[in-house]
């Protein structure tokens, strides 16, 4: 049953010192027009820029958290109103349900998102009244969120059985798991629905990981040591916060995403045989995290390439903050005659467009935005960079195939394929997903660490000196 008598939450955006605290119908009604967004396709990302900056962190926090529940709030939705409610109603009721659904499943929220049951039913009346779009369906709300009170327990029964409902995910990406990961899905499921850890890796060329911990101890943010440079905060904040960032001691990047720099360079040559530093390709860049990770690694000659301007100059932001230089162009990967100028790379590193289906515990959109076909379509785009950069890298040279995802369409489908088509390509044991959080690990080059990971893949292929 849900609990009625649970203490309502608030977050630390809404004490901010000297500032009201803002009510939760005003962001009620700037989660459901962001849900309304990310039903019709948009990526909440761009959504949140449109959120005014004071409400911006409650409202995320509490968009984060309905897009975890989604699955199962629609589906209660569809049993209180038959008939589809107009898509702005829809998303406000499916908001308020979503924040309900904890409770109505004998679970606790998560701390700042505890509210007493008749206060979300309040609150998102008084948000519908806000909108001249919800304005005139804020009595059908009302009776569908006072229906659901009444009548949890006979609303809900059966609802397990319905994979999108009990998993809070598409059922095709449910399905698609189930297959890919026959031990684990369940797990990688459950995973993804709770926030990951966040995770700083600290800039080596400016202090080392252990010093900065103490910085950070004694800033009142204990920290756990994960790779090579990583530590994983007992707790989020603000990166403004993080002594040093604006300096660029620190930057934010999941333990997963902190493999790449290390598994490029592991055993190459600090130089070339003519005593230049390597040749280093970044194929698919933004927004610059695994570049600078490189750069803070070793003293190379580095091209990093986007195909969208927009977010090379995140690159370069990136790189400026932390003082680190590369060669930012703008330039698809795949059309290698427009960028190109001849002279072979020592090592790339290609992290590949793909459904980000690993990432999404820090982006809970993605699972909705994503469709079945999308899979293939972007494992046929991997492909194809695969084939266009391995002619550019020297013999004895190393590319690092990563994508974000855990199909294995876009891992370890595709590696094998890849080393099938080309006989002078060869892998060491350094390949292998990364499931998202505590889900387990098949690879040979991880251990586990604080939180789990986001879910990754990586291939080392090497190319042959003959």
């Amino acid at each position: 049953m849900l609990n009625k008598d649970a203490k309502p939450g608030r977050r630390a955006a809404d004490q901010a010192p000297g500032a009201a605290a803002p009510k939760l119908a005003q962001q009620l009604s700037l989660v459901a027009q962001c849900v309304r967004g990310v039903m019709q396709g948009q990526s909440l990302n761009d959504l949140l820029v449109e959120v005014p900056g004071r409400l911006r962190p409650g409202v995320q926090a509490l968009v984060f958290h309905v897009l975890r529940r989604q699955g199962r709030a629609r589906a209660l939705v569809r049993r209180l109103a038959p008939r589809r409610p107009a898509p702005a109603a829809e998303a406000l009721l499916v908001s308020a349900v979503a924040l309900m659904a904890d409770a109505l499943a004998g679970q606790e929220a998560p701390e700042g998102l505890r509210y007493e049951a008749h206060t979300l039913v309040n609150q998102a009346v008084e948000a519908a009244k806000r909108r001249p779009e919800t304005g005139r369906h804020a009595a059908f709300i009302n009776a569908c969120l006072r229906r659901l009170l009444r009548e949890a327990d006979a609303l809900q029964a059966g609802l397990d059985e319905d994979p999108e409902a009990r998993w809070n995910h598409p059922a095709w990406w449910v399905e698609r798991l189930r297959q890919d990961h026959p031990g684990h899905w369940q797990a990688m499921l459950e995973a993804n629905n709770r926030p990951g850890p966040m995770t700083l890796r600290v800039n080596r060329r400016q202090t080392s990981r252990d010093a900065y911990r103490e910085v950070l101890m004694a800033a009142g943010v204990p920290a756990t040591p994960v790779g090579e440079d990583g530590l994983v905060l007992a707790r989020a904040v603000p990166v403004g916060e993080l002594p040093g960032f604006e300096d660029g001691v620190c930057s934010v990047q999941d333990a997963a995403a902190q493999l790449a720099a290390p598994l490029l360079l592991e055993g190459l040559p600090a130089v070339r045989a003519d005593a230049g530093p390597l040749r280093v390709l970044d194929a698919c860049a933004a927004p610059g995290g695994k570049t600078a990770h490189l750069l803070e690694l070793a003293d190379l000659d580095l091209l990093a390439l986007d195909v969208d301007a927009q977010r090379c100059e995140r690159v370069r932001d990136n790189l400026r903050r932390l003082r680190l230089q590369a060669q930012v162009k703008v330039a698809d990967a795949g059309q290698v005659a427009d960028w190109w100028d001849g002279r072979p790379f020592d090592a790339i590193l290609l992290d590949a467009p793909c459904t980000a289906s690993g990432i999404v515990r820090r982006h809970p959109d993605i699972r909705w935005l994503r469709r079945a076909q999308d899979v293939a379509q972007l494992a046929a785009t991997q492909a194809r960079l695969l084939e266009a950069l391995w002619p550019l890298l020297a013999p004895g040279g190393r590319l690092l195939y990563a994508t974000c995802s855990v199909f294995r369409a876009e891992g370890q489908a595709q590696a094998e394929a890849f080393l099938a088509r080309h006989t002078d390509a060869r892998s060491d044991r350094r390949l292998g997903h990364l499931l998202p959080g505590n889900a387990g690990l098949v690879a040979d080059f991880a251990d586990n660490v604080p939180g789990g990971y986001d879910g990754f893949f990586y291939a080392r292929l090497d190319k042959t000196a003959s």
